[in-house]
C-alpha cells in the first residue's frame, strides 16, 4: 500500500466557509490584504513581496485608448457631463396651430411656445407663455423629459434641431421660428449651421380685436369702460388727519384718503397707532362715490330715510377737488390733507400742472382740539347760569362750585347805580330803577325807584340806562382802578361831579343817587 504524499485533507477544525475580503482599506486608499503565513512560508519574505505589489500598484501609470488602437496618450481629469453642462440649456421660440371647430369668428389659432432642451441629459421642455385673461390654460404643455423621435423611441438630440424645421411631439408640429444667442454660438461652435430665423405669424383672432373703431367727430358720452381698462389699480393716495373736534371726547386721528382712478370712487382708512384707545377698524368708510353738490330736492323728501341715487346727485367728487394743505368736508366730517405719495404727485404734475401737491406741516393734534371753542347754549330761564351751565359741561350735572375766599373777602359789599328803562313803550319809558351788584356772588338785582326819571344794560331782554351811582362805587372803582376801564371811571367821576386832578370828592344832592347799602 502506498501512500500519495500530494493528496489534501480537509481541516475539520473550520467552521467558516465565507469567501474572505480580498481588500481594506488603509489610510482612505483600498490595498490588497496580507495573506496568512502558511507553514514552512519565511513571513519576512512575503511581507516584501506584498510591499513590492503594493508599489508596483501605486506607482502604475493607466493608460487609454483613444480612437484607433494606435494613438495611446495619458489619462487627463474627465469632468462628467452632468457637470460640464450643468445649468447649459438651449432655448428656441417656435409656434404650432390649434384649430378651431366650434366658432364662427375663428378658424384656427396661432400659439407661441418656447422650447428648452437640457444639454447634461437631453430632456426638453416646451412651455407656452401665459396670457393674461385670455381663458385658455396656458403654462407647461409638456414637463421636461425626453421625447421619442421616431417610432424605436429614439430620443431627439441637440443635433436634429435648427430654426425652420418641424418639431412633432405626441401628434403636435412645432415650427421652430428663432433661438437665443446662447444657443446660436453653441450650435455654431459644433459645427452645426442654422438657417435663417423666420418671422412669428400673428394670430389672426388676436388681431382682429386690436382693430381701433371708427373715431366720430361728434363727441360722445365718456366712455367709463375705457376708463376702467387704462385707470384699473391706479390709485391716488393722501394722508390726513380726522378733526373729530366736536365728539364728546375730542381727539384728531391719522387717516389715508385714498382716490380709484378706475371709477372715481373713494376710500377712508384708519391708521391705528399703538395705546391709542381706539378699536383698530381698518376701514373708516367704504369704497364708494362721494357727491359733491347735490339737486334742489322738495322739502317733504324723506332724505333720513331713503339712500341719496344718482337722481339726486348733480357732482360727484373728482381728483381735482384734493389738494393738499386744505381742509375738506366728506359726509359731515373734516379731513386736513397734508401729504401724498409719490404717483399721486407725478400723476397731478402730467394731468393736473395747476394744482401744486407740495406737503404742508403736520399740525399737533392738541392745536387742533384748540383752535376751536365750545359755545355755550343761550340760557333757558330754569335754575340760575351756574346751574344751566353744568347742563352744557358733563353728562351728569353737578353742583357748581363757589369761590369761598371771593364771599369772604366781599361780603356786604354791594355796587348800586341809578338806571333808567328804555323801551318802545312809551309808558315804559323813562322809568327810573336803582341796580345793585353784589361783589360776594356776582348777582344783580334791579328795583325800580319810585321818583323822576347814562350808561345802557341789556337784562333779560330789556334795556336799562344806567343814570348815577353812589359814592361807594366810586371809592371801589377808584380802590381797584387797574382792573376799570379808564372811560368807566372818567364817566363816574364827571357824572358825580368830581374833578379828575385831584380825585377829590365834591358835595351832591342826595335826592338822585340812592344811600350805599353798606
Amino acid at each position: 500500500m502506498s501512500l500519495n504524499m500530494n493528496s489534501t485533507f480537509r481541516d475539520v477544525r473550520k467552521s467558516a466557509f465565507h469567501r474572505s475580503q480580498t481588500l481594506v482599506y488603509r489610510n482612505g486608499f483600498a490595498v490588497p490584504r496580507r495573506p496568512t503565513v502558511g507553514i514552512g512560508q519565511d513571513p519576512l519574505l512575503s511581507e516584501q513581496l506584498i510591499q513590492q505589489q503594493i508599489s508596483e500598484l501605486s506607482s502604475e501609470t493607466p493608460y487609454i485608448t483613444r480612437g484607433s488602437y494606435q494613438e495611446q496618450g495619458l489619462v487627463e481629469d474627465v469632468i462628467p457631463a452632468y457637470v460640464a453642462l450643468d445649468k447649459k440649456v438651449l432655448r428656441f421660440y417656435a409656434y404650432f396651430e390649434e384649430d378651431i371647430l366650434c366658432s364662427p369668428k375663428e378658424q384656427h389659432r396661432v400659439c407661441p411656445v418656447v422650447i428648452y432642451y437640457y444639454l447634461e441629459d437631453d430632456s426638453i421642455c416646451i412651455f407656452e407663455p401665459r396670457v393674461e385673461n385670455s381663458g385658455i390654460p396656458q403654462g407647461e404643455r409638456i414637463k421636461r423629459q425626453r421625447l421619442p423621435r421616431n417610432a424605436h423611441g429614439e430620443p431627439y438630440l441637440w443635433k436634429h434641431l435648427n430654426i425652420g424645421m418641424y418639431l412633432e411631439v405626441y401628434g403636435v408640429k412645432y415650427n421652430i421660428t428663432q433661438c437665443d444667442a446662447f444657443t446660436k454660438e453653441f450650435m455654431e461652435s459644433e459645427g452645426i449651421v442654422l438657417n435663417d430665423p423666420q418671422p412669428m405669424p400673428v394670430d389672426p383672432y388676436s388681431q382682429s380685436r386690436k382693430i381701433t373703431l371708427p373715431s366720430h367727430i361728434t363727441p360722445s358720452n365718456f366712455d367709463q369702460m375705457q376708463q376702467f381698462i387704462d385707470m384699473d389699480r391706479k390709485v391716488l393716495r393722501f394722508f390726513a388727519l380726522l378733526d373729530d373736534a366736536d365728539a364728546l371726547f375730542a381727539d384728531t386721528r391719522a387717516v389715508t384718503i385714498q382716490f380709484y382712478l378706475g371709477d372715481n370712487t373713494v376710500e377712508i382708512r384708519e391708521v391705528h397707532e399703538a395705546n391709542s384707545g381706539h378699536d383698530p377698524f381698518p376701514i373708516l368708510m367704504h369704497r364708494q362715490k362721494l357727491p359733491k353738490t347735490f339737486k334742489a330736492t322738495p322739502q317733504n323728501f324723506p332724505s333720513c330715510v331713503l339712500e341719496v341715487s344718482k337722481a339726486e346727485v348733480e357732482e360727484y367728487y373728482t381728483p381735482k377737488d384734493f389738494q393738499t394743505g386744505q381742509t375738506m368736508k366728506l359726509r359731515g366730517r373734516r379731513f386736513l390733507l397734508y401729504d401724498c405719495d409719490g404717483f399721486t404727485k407725478e400723476y397731478y404734475q402730467k394731468n393736473h400742472p395747476d394744482i401744486q401737491m407740495k406737503p404742508s406741516e403736520v399740525p399737533n393734534k392738541t392745536s387742533l382740539v384748540q383752535l376751536r371753542k365750545k359755545e355755550v347754549p343761550p340760557y333757558n330761564g330754569f335754575g340760575s347760569l351756574e346751574d344751566s351751565l353744568q347742563n352744557c359741561l358733563y353728562l351728569i350735572p353737578e353742583p357748581p362750585k363757589k369761590n369761598v375766599l371771593k364771599m369772604l373777602e366781599n361780603n356786604n359789599k354791594v355796587l348800586c347805580y341809578s338806571a333808567r328803562m328804555e323801551s318802545q313803550n312809551p309808558d315804559d319809558d323813562g322809568r327810573l330803577f336803582i341796580l345793585s351788584y353784589s361783589l360776594a356772588n356776582d348777582m344783580i338785582s334791579i328795583y325800580e325807584k319810585p321818583t323822576r326819571n347814562s350808561a345802557t344794560l341789556h337784562v333779560f331782554g330789556r334795556r336799562f340806562v344806567l343814570t348815577d351811582a353812589d359814592q361807594y362805587v366810586l371809592n371801589y372803582l377808584e380802590s381797584n382802578a387797574g382792573q376799570i376801564p379808564h372811560q368807566t371811571l372818567l364817566s363816574i367821576h364827571q357824572k358825580l361831579g368830581v374833578r379828575t386832578e385831584n380825585n377829590q370828592a365834591h358835595d351832591q344832592n342826595g335826592d338822585d343817587v340812592a344811600e350805599p347799602s353798606s
